[in-house]
């Protein structure tokens, strides 16, 4: 990554003040230095890119990804697809589409292979039911339709037409992911891969809300594929980097923000250390809505950001085995390599979420995804070897009293054990390193992850869970919201970025299709 000024080096001031730099707060900051705004973005870390970062996790020479992996939903981000901000043009960013996009091993040897094709897709589905793969096509090609055109809307938080695709989409989106895979799909096996698919978002698919996220998905990964940065999720946040840069900006890291400063009219500026930096037209945050609330200095926060913190709640937590390998992975008997893979049934996912809210952990038959992103991009370790990762939902605390810091090897090495079984190129002798991150180690590893969270969480409002508020700006003049906590929620999606830029853009004055498409 390059290299950024120290806080010793810290400006007094900047037309625009953006908190964090994870993926969307530089999205938010790369539009508005590209509009001619004077850009400051403070990290408080020591690198940027928040939950989307590369590391060398277990031995020198292997670069894991520490949270995100696959960036599909930013590929239907006009950010990347329209290439706004010339990030691939300009700035060398490549995403491999992988082929398969994903495989489901099964107990008994074979393999649902997911392609980035849906023909080739659903003559997969047939082999277990053709019926199934007449309705997965009858899915798919409904979202292309118009489905996937109004959920890009309210993605990007725009105004819905008032008709029938709408109204489709809408009614849609109010059931649960469970209830649709469940009257849309016959057999066990299709439903668990519908299934599997439409958890990506680490969300409880039992729940009203998510009744769109099959088709989201399953259209994602026929799309695009595990859809894979070069060199690691790092790529992504560095080319905003030298995009913010290349029109003035300045990104300051190891500078934690602990304040936001209002005169009583209008947030002026932030506090970092002992030092308050001044914002001339605007304060843009990534911080976490549990928090913001509670970090305005000079007067008192607004009922939107006190009504944000009093309704938020961290959702599932998530647990991360990683792993140095001596080479790569290959998926049942046959021996199908590909970049990722999904494990758990329809019913074990269900049991498996439920042991989680009872504090329990399941090494049963649980929703695990397993990475193995070395196969497409071996530019991930410094010779031979390969980097692997099992992402899987665990309780934040364990009931049977047992410490995290005590049982997490364990429990990570059972689930190595099941995904071992198969898989091929797992065996003891080829684990040269493993890191199992419990949830409050991956809470500690970013300051975002609140109670083990990596996609935001989410809030009760009215009844309604929400994956992100519904808001950027928040009622204080002069301080707009972005990150993983605002809509449309977690994963690598540049919506709250763009989302951000557009609304500040907007209230200032600017219009924002000098640097972004209508979408």
């Amino acid at each position: 990554m390059e290299s950024t000024p120290t806080p010793d080096e810290l400006p007094d001031r900047a037309e625009v003040v953006v908190v964090g730099a994870g993926h969307n707060s530089l999205v938010a900051a790369a539009y508005l230095a590209r509009s001619g705004l004077e850009v400051l973005v403070l990290e408080a870390s020591a690198t940027v890119g928040g939950n989307t970062r590369t590391e060398e996790l277990t031995l020198p020479g292997f670069a894991h990804d520490s949270c995100s992996s696959a960036h599909v939903l930013i590929q239907n981000n006009p950010l990347v697809r329209d290439d706004e901000l010339g990030l691939v043009a300009e700035q060398g960013l490549r995403y491999l589409t992988t082929d398969p996009a994903v495989v489901m091993p099964q107990p008994d040897g074979d393999v649902l292979v997911m392609r980035p094709d849906l023909e080739a897709t659903a003559a997969e589905i047939a082999r277990w039911s053709s019926r199934d793969a007449r309705a997965f096509e009858e899915m798919v090609l409904a979202w292309r339709g118009g489905l996937g055109a109004a959920h890009g809307r309210w993605s990007s938080a725009l105004p819905q037409p008032e008709d029938d695709t709408t109204r489709a989409y809408l009614a849609l989106r109010s059931r649960s992911a469970w209830d649709v895979v469940h009257e849309t799909y016959e057999h066990p096996v299709v439903r668990s891969f519908v299934l599997w698919l439409a958890m990506a978002t680490i969300q409880d698919p039992r729940r009203p809300g998510t009744g769109f996220l099959p088709s989201s998905l399953a259209v994602g990964r026929l799309d695009h594929g595990w859809t894979t940065p070069v060199g690691g999720s790092q790529a992504l946040p560095d080319a905003l980097v030298r995009v913010i840069t290349a029109h003035g900006g300045t990104v300051v890291c190891s500078a934690t923000v602990t304040g936001y400063v209002t005169d009583g009219d209008r947030v002026t500026g932030v506090r970092v250390g002992d030092r308050t930096v001044a914002a001339g037209r605007a304060v843009v945050t990534g911080g976490h809505l549990a928090v913001v609330a509670d970090q305005v200095v000079g007067g008192a926060p607004s009922p939107d950001l006190v009504e944000a913190r009093d309704t938020w709640r961290p959702g599932l937590s998530v647990l991360a085995v990683h792993a140095a390998l001596r080479g790569d992975l290959a998926f049942g008997e046959s021996g199908i390599a590909s970049a990722a893979a999904g494990l758990g049934t329809a019913d074990g996912m269900a049991r498996h979420l439920d042991r989680c809210v009872a504090g329990e952990v399941d090494a049963y038959d649980p929703w695990l995804l397993v990475v193995n992103q070395t196969l497409v991009d071996p530019s991930r370790v410094a010779g031979a070897g390969g980097t692997f990762k099992i992402l899987t939902m665990a309780p934040w605390r364990r009931a049977d009293g047992r410490d995290w810091a005590d049982t997490k090897d364990e429990y990570g090495a059972a689930l190595v054990d099941l995904v071992r079984q198969r898989t091929r190129g797992l065996g003891e002798l080829d684990i040269l390193s493993m890191r199992t991150e419990s949830p409050p180690d991956v809470a500690a590893h970013n300051p975002q992850n609140l109670g083990g969270s990596c996609h935001g969480g989410e809030f009760l409002l009215d009844g309604r869970v929400l994956p992100g508020w519904p808001r950027y700006d928040t009622g204080l003049e002069g301080l707009f919201l972005t990150g993983s906590t605002t809509h449309p929620g977690g994963s690598v999606s540049g919506r709250p970025g763009r989302n951000a830029a557009r609304t500040v853009l907007q209230a200032l004055g600017r219009d924002p299709l000098d640097v972004m498409g209508p979408g």
